[in-house]
């Protein structure tokens, strides 16, 4: 691409945040988030850089999993291990065998508390699908996928599409799990083009959100809904994040670039059209957590992953623009998004980073969450992804 100012500063963004993750970032956290006497990951790193062990989520050796195999498609010289150290412990210590992963764990792989979410088996399908691209023994990979896939559809499909939270059904029902089931879709379609059921579970899934999940009138993507994919009455329904209407734009673009649907591009561009004037504070140069669905500001404080969607968001319009001032334009915004998600990396340690910053700018002094390295990595990856 020709050299221009806003393309020039996402190269110079794009550079700096590339070269902390394989310098600080990766190193650290195989270092020191990976048990590696128990297996799988600890949840937290301190500010120290000493790991903060708890609950294990099942999300996040999920997580892990695709942050260290896209490390290395990025030039981290990390071994192999690492992804295999996060599969191992997914499999073995987290898959039920009542066909699904368990949501919380011990280090022994005992289920703790809830037994099912949507939200953490939508990841290990995601999971399963990352490892599935690296290895050469695949097939145990995509019999556990499908496995699982079926389970979900035979035992948690919504009568109007999509999926219950739980058996007996539990409200609200959230657009975000079915968010990430739609990544775990595309993944799976990336590795495997023909697969009749990802490409069937990808539609359906499009097809709820623009159907369901978006506002009839100005277009965003709302969270909670009731048992009839209407949303939840009062405050609940109305909460919209504008990190997730970067999110989902991005996903509905790559559906549609796929599809060659006109609908889910104009609804992605709207996504992030909405999200960057209503979402985002100018003096702080930051997406915050939470808006209404008239669009008016609800939470000004801003987590860390809200940023790395931001900057998602608008490749997603770089990728999609018409003009040169357009691409221009998108690629000015990718790197004001990359800048303000640096802010989250100033940290006693090196490739550590802050998950949360207060209206009034300030971080909250807190460990650094292991399941933040996922949103970075991939932030990182489509930022080289849609220029090389």
């Amino acid at each position: 691409m020709t050299a221009t100012p806003g393309f020039d500063a996402f190269v110079r963004e794009r550079d700096a945040l590339t070269a902390w993750l394989l310098q600080d970032a990766l190193p650290l956290w195989w270092r020191v988030d990976a048990d590696h006497k128990a297996g799988g990951f600890y949840e937290q790193i301190g500010m120290d850089g000493k790991p903060i062990d708890g609950v294990r989520r099942v999300r996040v050796p999920a997580r892990q999993i695709y942050s260290f195999a896209t490390g290395r498609d990025l030039g981290w010289n990390g071994p192999m291990e690492a992804v295999e150290h996060g599969l191992n412990f997914l499999i073995t210590k987290c898959y039920s065998p009542r066909r699904f992963f368990w949501s919380n764990v011990t280090p022994d792989g005992a289920p703790i508390g809830r037994e099912f979410d949507l939200y953490d088996n939508a990841f290990g399908l995601f999971a399963l699908a990352v490892a599935f691209a690296v290895r050469s023994d695949r097939v145990l990979l995509a019999t556990l996928a499908d496995t699982i896939r079926e389970n979900l559809i035979e035992n948690w499909a919504h009568p109007l599409g999509g999926f219950e939270e739980a058996i007996p059904p539990v409200l609200p029902l959230r657009a975000n799990p079915h968010m990430h089931l739609l990544e775990a879709a595309l993944a799976w379609i990336q590795v495997d083009p023909a697969s009749e059921e990802w490409n069937l579970r990808a539609d359906e899934l499009v097809e709820l959100c623009l159907a369901k999940f978006l506002h009839p009138k100005n277009g965003c993507v709302r969270e909670f809904f009731d048992g009839d994919w209407n949303p939840m009455p009062g405050d609940e329904g109305r909460i919209v994040e504008p990190g997730h209407q970067f999110e989902w734009a991005w996903l509905l673009a790559r559906w549609g670039l796929m599809r060659q649907r006109v609908d889910a591009l104009s609804a992605a561009k709207r996504l992030v059209l909405l999200g960057e004037r209503f979402g985002v504070d100018p003096l702080r140069g930051i997406a915050f957590n939470e808006i209404w669905d008239d669009l008016s500001p609800k939470d000004r404080n801003a987590r860390l992953w809200p940023q790395t969607e931001r900057i998602k968001g608008w490749l997603t319009m770089a990728s999609l623009g018409e003009t040169e001032d357009e691409i221009d334009d998108a690629f000015a915004r990718v790197a004001r998004a990359a800048s303000g998600l640096r802010l989250y990396f100033d940290t006693p340690v090196r490739g550590l980073w802050r998950d949360r910053m207060d209206a009034s700018g300030q971080f909250v002094d807190e460990p650094a969450p292991a399941s933040s390295l996922y949103h970075i990595v991939c932030a990182i990856a489509e930022m080289h992804a849609v220029v090389p």
